[in-house]
């Protein structure tokens, strides 16, 4: 068959320009936002009096059944027809004739193919938000499992202060729910119907933008003509919401291959989430978790591609659109998995106590608690910072602990140390004397967990 679009042409297109123009390699997963976006199209069309009823059935019955053939791989793409919109329209009009020719009445391959891709964004947002959820989820059920352990905590990579891993997972959760509002946000500007705006000026025919918003669960159609054709912010503003997502997921896996190391022997990855080495039989490899840090720079450079395909675009529609797809689906195809694998790598790790308790009593993380216990004995913060610091030193010099220097010992260093500094030192007391907001208290930390449960509930599925 001719190309659709070949009416002013004399000359065939060249078989190099048709395999360099061609899309249908990648944007063939589209079908089933076009084959419902041409559905909703066609109805507003015979509602219009612009088709008859039973031009509406032959494309309704048409389209289903090219549908069921995709879905069952036995239809036939032709590069020929350049995208799966027009292998689509092609395949249509093979089988039902003039009806098929008369679909296209009222609408351009312009605002076609946006509508298809905000559909298809629009779904991929909710089925992130419900990754996220599940991959929240597994990070709360673990620092349910081990509310009690306590850990060291990390500034510059260096022991800081003891905090209960429930806490220090729940943070996770707490940035997973920011992605999960970002995206949710970039749903508002996602479902927006650009039906009706045809190639950028729209038409004389009595097309009804209202109908086929509806029918197709936009929340409203588009203002202009010229921007529904030419946005494609929704989709530079997904990727970032994923490349952001990406960030935190890079860093959560940071942080367990070091906690996975054996310097630092925290956690105990299951070894089915786990390769070995071709050469090295003791070796017992985090690849998950690397891979998925790795993939954060592919993402990344997906949201790098669309910026510069956009700065420098002229109004309206431009064929380098064509080349927001690859970046889209493929940046949404990397999220979706690194969330789905480490939901379940997350929800098979146990945690090693008696070795977070181990290294909790290196590097003297009770001596920010010694300079809060002197501010409540009514010293300057300052002054309290630097009496704690020769006491470090000391402490340090004999190999001891802050709580295993005598009382006498400690008062030389201030007077008003008491009996009762006793209180104030060792890694569980600094725990158990939290008590600001968010903190890492014990009770703190169950306000987040019963937050989280309630909050989690049945939306993490």
């Amino acid at each position: 068959m001719d190309k659709l679009w070949a009416g002013g042409f004399e000359k065939s297109t060249e078989p190099i320009v048709e395999a360099f123009t061609e899309s249908v390699s990648f944007d063939r997963r589209l079908y089933r936002e076009d084959i419902r976006g041409s559905i909703a199209h066609a109805e507003m069309l015979c509602s219009g009096g612009l088709i008859a009823e039973s031009e509406l059935i032959e494309i309704k019955q048409g389209l289903r059944e090219i549908e069921q053939e995709i879905e069952s791989g036995t239809f036939e793409f032709d590069r020929g027809h350049e995208d799966i919109h027009m292998n689509i329209e092609a395949a249509l009009i093979r089988r039902i004739g003039e009806a098929g020719r008369r679909l296209h009445t009222g609408r351009s391959r312009n605002d076609q193919v946006a509508c298809d891709v905000r559909l298809w964004t629009r779904r991929a947002i909710e089925e992130t938000d419900g990754l996220l959820a599940r991959l929240q989820s597994a990070l709360a059920d673990r620092a349910e499992a081990f509310r009690d352990l306590i850990m060291p905590g990390f500034t510059h990579l260096q022991h800081a202060q003891p905090v209960l891993l429930a806490h220090v997972l729940l943070a996770y959760v707490e940035m997973l729910q920011r992605d999960r509002e970002r995206v949710m946000d970039c749903l508002k500007r996602t479902n927006v119907s650009p039906l009706g705006a045809c190639a950028m000026a729209g038409t004389a025919l009595p097309v009804d933008v209202e109908m086929t918003a509806e029918q197709l669960g936009f929340d409203r159609p588009f203002s202009n003509s010229i921007d529904a054709i030419s946005d494609r912010d929704f989709v530079v503003e997904f990727v970032f919401a994923e490349s952001l997502i990406m960030c935190h997921l890079s860093r959560l896996c940071e942080e367990w291959l070091l906690w996975a190391s054996q310097e630092f022997d925290f956690i105990d990855l299951d070894e089915s989430f786990c390769t070995g080495s071709s050469i090295m039989p003791q070796k017992k490899n985090p690849d998950v978790l690397e891979l998925a840090r790795g993939k954060s720079a592919r993402v990344i450079g997906h949201l790098m591609a669309l910026l510069t395909l956009l700065k420098g675009l002229p109004l309206a529609y431009n064929r380098d659109f064509q080349e927001d797809k690859p970046a889209l689906f493929d940046a949404t195809d990397q999220v979706q998995a690194c969330l789905g694998v480490l939901a379940e790598l997350v929800a098979r790790t146990t945690f090693k106590e008696d070795r977070a308790r181990e290294a909790c009593e290196m590097g003297h993380m009770d001596a920010t608690s010694l300079a809060d216990y002197l501010v409540g004995r009514g010293l300057p913060f300052r002054e309290a910072h630097e009496v704690v610091g020769a006491a470090v030193r000391q402490a340090a010099a004999q190999d001891a602990k802050l709580s295993e220097l005598t009382l006498q010992e400690l008062r030389r260093f201030s007077e008003l140390i008491g009996e009762d500094v006793f209180r104030a030192l060792g890694v569980r007391n600094c725990v158990e004397n939290y008590r600001s907001h968010g903190s890492s208290s014990p009770a703190e930390v169950e306000r987040q967990l019963r937050h989280w449960r309630d909050a989690l509930g049945d939306r993490a599925g």
